[in-house]
């Protein structure tokens, strides 16, 4: 499916597609007559992985150039139709395909006083198109850039705005691909049994074929081959919950009927005997963490001569290995210091809080907001505040889509401004696809859980539960609370990244389509995984870099240098996403709201508004990047915990710091728009036409030429 430049008739590009979706199915279907006939599931998973891979690869190798335009943005040569699937699959991260039906699953649709809800994610990241359709795509198309700090030197002039652009590229985007390589180490891990650690490296390995030959050539392509298969891996299992729950596979159109009947279970699970045993158990744990955390030295002492007389007396009655084994790992677990006692308790303590609230801490699912305008004042506070969480995600998410480095570099690649404006058209299209199925994941999956699954007996319970509690009790954690051997919804814990990669096995799928929906997630993360590892080599090379007289003269070499760039913040990103840490929403959701103040306000005055100038860009995205900054972290449990602060008394208006940039967004435009209307006009010489980069770019005229 490669492209050369001479190769640009549309029907021999429907004709690769078609070949490459015969391919696909083909591959299914040996698998699944692979698995009638008896193929072992620890061989399925891995085959899967590896061909898809393989084919990302070779698609990625006959595409590779060192011509500098076919690198960085593929000739400008892409058809909008296509242009616009490499753009979907892009920004269908691991973040849209893994998480973010578990994130409805787990926060419904209002979400909490914490948590905004998953559908704000849904609702923002479909609207930020709209910005980028409207604003942003075609005045950039039309400039012929390769980058986007590239549009802010070209605007303003001089090296600061280019260089806090690339910086703040590098940050955002840094951030973003470690949540896709993390998704890509748990996919592998769990298809192929080895460690999380390795898991990523061979993951890594798949990112590296795909983009490091080629630059935007092989990704552009690459990306078109991934969406069709995540395409593919998220249709079929949501299609066969719906037909198999409600007699039609029409997903979008008739999981509504669900909800009456998830209302109608969870009004049920509040007043069960046993989940209320499992409440009360839970708020008994967490009375226990609160009075060890009233005298933390003596407690840990008392806990630990506690369990050495648990395992004394064990041993002296012959007891099964499995029980003395676990009395020693909880002696092992035991704080060494006060510190880390007083950190390890004081999580333990809320997490026990949150799972003694009814339905295992999740609100209802259809709930607008949390709380209740007309209830006590408790409850009018959480209302207010899920609201306000829930619009500022919004904000940040539909700002940051039209701000976003990775994705505004795509609409480079097309052959004209009408062609930019029809790709983000068909990138909507593409998106929405997928994004109208994912509510309905979430409703399905729920109902199969609390129906089916909730109820069951510990002895009855499929195999899988076990293989993902394995795996990592974050994602899976299940035990007998009150000890009746009969699983509750209070006993069992889902986290938001495996929903999506076991529902075939929660459905009772063939494998085969588990190994397709792995498939579908990893496409998913390696693609973005690659546009973001392009975009913050580029930034390094050719926006940050050494001077231009020290860069190397060929466009040959600056695209080398590239590639080794690529190579080493990929290692860089793997390494970070080895420890694992946060949940891949929560890192995307962080690199939103970065490019949001970074980027948006410039972009936009810049467009509208000839008189902005170099000083005023300068000061207002410094001081925007900063204050989100500055919320994000002194925000951040761990620095609250370091410092022996309240965990939620920094946040202002009770925002949570995922969505800082609703505060760093209206501080750029602030100091933007008020250094403009005061810096005097004599302070601002007009701007030295630029030399023309290399690439034939033309300097934009209008900017100041102010000296920073």
């Amino acid at each position: 499916m490669a492209v050369r430049p001479h190769a640009a008739n549309p029907w021999r590009l429907h004709r690769n597609v078609l070949i490459y979706v015969a391919i696909l199915i083909g591959l299914m279907g040996a698998m699944a007559w692979a698995e009638r006939w008896g193929l072992s599931r620890n061989l399925i998973g891995p085959i899967f992985l590896f061909s898809t891979v393989m084919i990302y690869a070779l698609i990625g190798i006959s595409s590779r150039t060192t011509d500098e335009d076919e690198y960085y943005v593929a000739g400008r040569r892409i058809p909008a139709m296509y242009n616009g699937m490499a753009t979907a699959a892009d920004w269908m991260s691991a973040a849209s395909f893994i998480s973010l039906a578990g994130a409805l699953y787990l926060q419904g649709f209002s979400g909490s006083g914490q948590q905004p809800g998953g559908l704000a994610y849904v609702m923002g990241w479909t609207g930020g198109f709209c910005l980028v359709a409207l604003l942003i795509a075609p005045q950039l198309r039309a400039m012929k850039l390769y980058t986007l700090p590239d549009y802010f030197d070209q605007r303003y002039g001089g090296r600061w705005p280019r260089i806090i652009a690339a910086l703040a590229s590098v940050l955002c985007s840094f951030t973003y691909v470690v949540a896709q390589i993390y998704g890509i180490g748990l996919i592998a891990s769990r298809l192929t049994g080895v460690q999380f650690e390795i898991g990523i490296l061979l993951g890594l390995g798949g990112v590296l074929l795909c983009s490091f030959l080629g630059g935007m050539r092989a990704i552009t392509w690459t990306q078109v081959a991934q969406y069709i298969m995540l395409l593919l891996a998220f249709m079929i299992p949501v299609s066969w919950l719906a037909y198999k729950q409600l007699g039609s596979p029409l997903a979008p159109l008739v999981y509504g009927q669900q909800l009456a009947q998830i209302e109608a279970i969870e009004k049920k699970l509040i007043n069960d005997p046993g989940e209320i045993e499992v409440r009360q158990e839970f708020a008994r744990r967490a009375q226990v963490y609160e009075a060890r955390l009233t005298n933390i030295e003596g407690a840990m002492v008392s806990l630990r001569q506690e369990l050495e007389e648990k395992i004394r007396v064990l041993k002296a009655q012959s007891a099964d290995y499995a029980a003395i084994a676990q009395a020693r790992r909880e002696l092992l677990a035991v704080p060494r210091d006060a510190a880390a006692a007083r950190e390890q308790w004081t999580r333990a303590m809320l997490e026990n809080r949150e799972r003694a609230k009814p339905l295992g801490g999740m609100p209802p699912h259809a709930q607008a907001f949390a709380g209740n305008p007309q209830g006590s004042p408790e409850e009018v506070k959480l209302f207010g505040e899920s609201r306000l969480n829930f619009l500022a995600l919004v904000f940040c998410l539909m700002v940051g889509t039209a701000g976003l480095p990775h994705l505004l570099t795509r609409f480079y690649t097309v052959p004209s401004v009408a062609q930019a404006r029809s790709s983000v058209a068909w990138s909507l299209f593409f998106i929405g696809l997928l994004y109208l199925s994912v509510p309905a994941l979430a409703v399905l999956v729920k109902f199969e859980v609390m129906n089916n699954l909730v109820g069951s007996s510990f002895e009855d319970l499929p195999s899988w539960m076990a293989q993902w509690a394995r795996l990592d009790s974050a994602l899976l954690e299940f035990s007998d609370v009150n000890g009746d051997r009969v699983l509750q919804l209070g006993e069992l814990k889902l986290g938001a990244d495996m929903i999506m990669l076991a529902t075939p096995e929660m459905g009772g799928m063939p494998f085969v389509v588990s190994g397709l929906v792995a498939a579908g997630g990893l496409a998913a993360a390696l693609s973005t995984a690659d546009g973001l590892l392009l975009t913050i080599s580029n930034a390094l090379v050719h926006d940050i870099g050494p001077g231009r007289e020290r860069k190397p003269k060929s466009a040959e070499g600056r695209v080398i240098l590239s590639k080794f760039a690529l190579l080493a913040v990929a290692m860089l990103a793997a390494v970070v996403a080895a420890f694992k840490p946060a949940e891949i929403l929560a890192l995307v959701s962080t690199s939103f709201s970065l490019a949001a103040a970074a980027f948006f306000p410039g972009m936009v005055l810049g467009m509208v508004w000839r008189k902005v100038h170099r000083p005023a860009v300068v000061a207002g995205m410094l001081a925007g990047l900063g204050v989100t900054l500055y919320y994000m972290v002194v925000n951040a449990p761990g620095f609250r915990h370091f410092w022996g602060l309240d965990p939620s008394a920094g946040l202002w208006f009770g925002i949570q710091p995922l969505s800082a940039g609703v505060f760093g967004v209206p501080t750029g435009f602030g100091v933007m728009l008020l250094l403009t209307l005061l810096l005097p006009a004599r302070w601002v010489s007009p701007r030295q036409p630029l030399p023309a980069p290399a690439g034939g770019q033309k300097a934009a005229t209008g900017a100041s030429d102010f000296k920073l």
